[in-house]
């Protein structure tokens, strides 16, 4: 006999985590910090190893007065979660019912379609435009009487690319207001535009607005899972009833407390991220790839149907980077020795293009 087992499953990947690397090789396949937790970060961590036998505070009063007040906002509006992925499932699960569509770009985040399908409604993907972009007005035209939330991925992953703030604005005025608007800024601190849109700001002036942040990027806890919603005091209360009890560590959130009184030393870091993003960029773009400008810490190629032979070149050369196939590659902007691997791998791919 067959254990019963959920039918709608077996439309659903798993997630499959970004490539691991062999000693030696760069991994950037999985847009995580390239650098080491901060002295003071640890110290926060080990003073938490003592109680770990304790329950953590599901409310986390310590790091939710923090954001509010780094945010602005009543803390009645800030729920966490183990990773802002998490996160949205829950706003996911609090706001669509079965048969209910929840709409993002694509391509886009890859957890949108999984999330979506795990809680039973449909997932609407809208391509991106011809700039990798999100392409507002077909959202806009995607919208039915049956859609209940929309993702926009603010700067997009996997290709880096923003939403500009009159645009985005003006699309979310459009949207019936009974629909939820989350704008997913995992990768905001690496954004140098000056064009896109404040996430918080739309927050703070729309009634059917929320936003999604995490510590694993730029905070560089990836391992700790930890991130969180601003959102709408009904939607809040709702996330605070499907979230996992005890989901987020005390070690986490005492890491994240710890990180928010680094602002200082982490912008330092990320400042080098985000040079060593640009020097990737410049340098492939000189070669010749098809690659587009992004304000995330990593950078896309349009490698189309050449996708695997470049990620198979990238890996000779000692870089592991997170490949979609008939798509691109994604790679993460790393140390500059990593960069370095990048490019001189990438130059061998022109070489080899040409000979």
């Amino acid at each position: 006999m067959t254990l019963h087992q959920r039918p709608s499953l077996q439309s659903v990947p798993a997630y499959k985590q970004g490539k691991p690397a062999a000693a030696g090789a760069s991994k950037l396949s999985s847009n995580e910090s390239p650098h080491s937790p901060l002295p003071s970060v640890l110290d926060a961590i080990s003073e938490g190893l003592g109680t770990i036998h304790r329950y953590p505070s599901i409310a986390a009063p310590q790091l939710t007065a923090e954001l509010a007040a780094l945010h602005q906002v009543d803390p009645q509006h800030i729920t966490l979660g183990a990773g802002s992925v998490e996160v949205a499932a829950q706003l996911i699960h609090a706001v669509a019912a079965e048969g209910d569509e929840v709409m993002y770009a694509w391509r886009s985040f890859e957890a949108y379609p999984s999330l979506v399908r795990i809680a039973g409604a449909t997932p609407v993907e809208v391509p991106l435009d011809a700039d990798s972009k999100h392409d507002l007005p077909a959202m806009l035209a995607a919208v039915t009487e049956k859609t209940r939330l929309i993702f926009i991925c603010n700067p997009n992953n996997p290709t880096g690319t923003v939403v500009e703030a009159k645009a985005l604005e003006d699309f979310i005025a459009a949207v019936p207001r009974d629909v939820l608007i989350v704008i997913d800024e995992a990768y905001v601190h690496f954004d140098r535009s000056a064009v896109r849109a404040d996430g918080v700001e739309l927050f703070k002036n729309n009634p059917n607005v929320a936003v999604l942040h995490t510590f694993s990027k730029a905070y560089g806890l990836a391992g700790l899972r930890i991130g969180y919603a601003i959102s709408p005091l009904e939607v809040a209360e709702n996330l605070r009833k499907v979230a996992i009890p005890f989901g987020v560590s005390d070690l986490a959130q005492r890491a994240a407390v710890a990180s928010l009184h680094a602002a200082d030393e982490l912008s330092v870091r990320i400042n080098e991220v985000v040079a060593q993003r640009e020097r990737m960029y410049e340098a492939l773009e000189v070669a010749g790839y098809p690659v587009v400008k992004s304000q995330a810490n990593f950078v896309w190629i349009n490698a189309g149907d050449d996708t695997l032979d470049i990620e198979a070149k990238l890996a000779d050369g000692g870089v592991v980077v997170r490949a979609f196939p008939g798509d691109g590659l994604r790679i993460s902007s790393g140390s500059e020795l990593d960069v370095d691997r990048v490019i001189a791998a990438l130059a061998s791919v022109r070489e080899g293009a040409q000979a």
